[in-house]
Parts: structure tokens; C-alpha cells; sequence
């Protein structure tokens, strides 16, 4: 693989640092899923803790970039044009209930485009990322979409509400995590993604490493960043499965 940039490297060490938080407190929600409480607070306050290392360990290293967080909102830096986005947790309910499937996701947007990727699971220990014209990477190895031809030898994944529309015409699923659902069709590991309506922190690493792995994603530009609608898939498929969405 090609040498890391700077900044994709403070990304690596700032997930690095966090998933510390995130792994000690996953290894407790087992037990609070028996107290009257519960760990829904408990949650809570893991991924606020989470965002705030990422924040500032992003920070130590570029102290004027803005960020547009799951947690914060909008911070306004020196510098408007370059913008970290973070979801710290994605897939918060499957840590509130003991499912080890979620991530880190950390993009960097400059002059609106993104031009940097990471996508972190500290459970299995996965880093999947990519950056603009570089190629993308699953632990240090250069990682491509699939190349099925076949529509009905296909898995995808979407939102509840997508699974009640569109199934049985694709095989699907909803794992619970944008994040590695992306990551999962830059793999080969999933043939596309759509999902209406979900944030810009959810998916903004997700679909320059989809892109960077020979996939196609669709123009997200004219959205807001809290209600976009996201397509993505391998560029073999990405047609027919645009066919199938047709009144999605």
C-alpha cells in the first residue's frame, strides 16, 4: 500500500485511543442488561466519552479544523473548510444490547468534498480505510467491491423500513451499522447498502471507501446532512439495484 498521509494517521491513532474506552465499557454492558436501570445511561455516557477523545486527540494535532459530530452538533474552528466528521458509536443499540457489531467512523471533508476515510471495529479489531484517489484498505490490504453479475446471488442491507419495502425482491438484511455496512461493500462482504433519511456522521467515511474500492455511490451533495438518502454498490450491480428501488 501507498504511505499513510498525516492526517489519516492522527485518525488511526485517535480511534486507537477511544476503542480503549469503548472495549472496557462494552465488556460491563452484560451485566447492567440485568439491573432495574439499565445501561441505556450507561451507553450514553460511553459515547459522549468517546467523541470527546476523538475530538481531542483530532484536535492536538489539527487545532483549527471544524467538526460536525453525532453527539455535538456543529464546531466551528479557525478553519470552516476542513471538517472532521465523527460518529462515535454507530450502531449504539447493538452495543446497548450486547450485539458486538458497531464502529468508529471518522471522515474529513475539505472544501466539501471528503477526502478522508476510517471506519474502525474494535471488537474484531477491522480497520477498513480509504482516501481520495488512493485506493481503499482493510487492515493494510488494498480491498475491492465485488463483482457478481447476478442480482439474485446478492446480499444487501438497508433500514427496517427498507426491508419491509423492498424484501423479498433482494436478499437482505439491517445489521444495525451503516458504518460496516459500507465498509462491508467495499469488502465484497455486502453487494450494496440504501438507506433513506440517516445523518451525514453515519455514512461519510463509508462512501469514499465504497468509491475507493470500485464501487458506486450516488450524489449526496443535494441533502441535508441529517436526511439523506444513500445508494451504494458494486458498480456490476449498482444498475439493477437501482431498478429494485424504483418506489424507495
Amino acid at each position: 500500500m501507498n504511505s499513510i498521509s498525516p492526517n489519516l494517521n492522527v485518525m488511526i491513532k485517535a480511534c486507537e485511543k477511544a476503542s480503549k474506552v469503548i472495549i472496557r465499557d462494552f465488556g460491563e454492558i452484560e451485566n447492567l442488561q440485568v439491573a432495574r436501570k439499565g445501561p441505556r445511561d450507561f451507553v450514553t455516557k460511553t459515547d459522549k466519552r468517546v467523541e470527546e477523545i476523538l475530538i481531542d486527540e483530532l484536535t492536538k494535532a489539527k487545532k483549527n479544523y471544524s467538526f460536525l459530530t453525532e453527539e455535538s452538533g456543529k464546531i466551528d474552528n479557525n478553519d470552516k473548510d476542513k471538517i472532521w466528521i465523527i460518529d462515535p458509536i454507530d450502531g449504539t443499540t447493538n452495543f446497548l444490547h450486547g450485539i458486538p457489531h458497531f464502529a468508529i467512523s471518522i471522515a474529513l471533508k475539505i472544501d466539501d468534498e471528503i477526502k478522508s476515510a476510517l471506519i474502525f471495529d474494535p471488537i474484531k479489531n477491522e480497520i477498513f480505510f480509504a482516501e481520495k484517489n488512493n485506493g481503499a484498505y482493510f487492515n493494510n490490504h488494498r480491498m475491492r467491491v465485488s463483482n457478481k453479475r447476478d442480482i439474485e446471488d446478492c446480499l444487501f442491507s438497508s433500514s427496517p423500513e427498507g426491508l419491509k419495502i423492498i424484501y423479498p425482491s433482494l436478499n437482505m438484511r439491517n445489521s444495525g451499522c451503516a458504518a460496516l455496512d459500507l465498509a462491508y461493500v467495499g469488502t465484497g462482504r455486502l453487494d450494496g447498502f440504501f438507506h433513506n433519511k440517516i445523518n451525514l456522521w453515519d455514512i461519510a467515511a463509508g462512501l469514499l471507501i465504497v468509491s475507493e474500492a470500485g464501487g458506486t455511490t450516488n450524489d449526496i451533495t443535494k441533502y441535508d446532512d441529517n436526511s439523506i438518502d444513500v445508494r451504494a454498490a458494486s458498480s456490476t450491480i449498482y444498475a439493477k439495484m437501482m431498478e429494485k428501488l424504483v418506489n424507495f
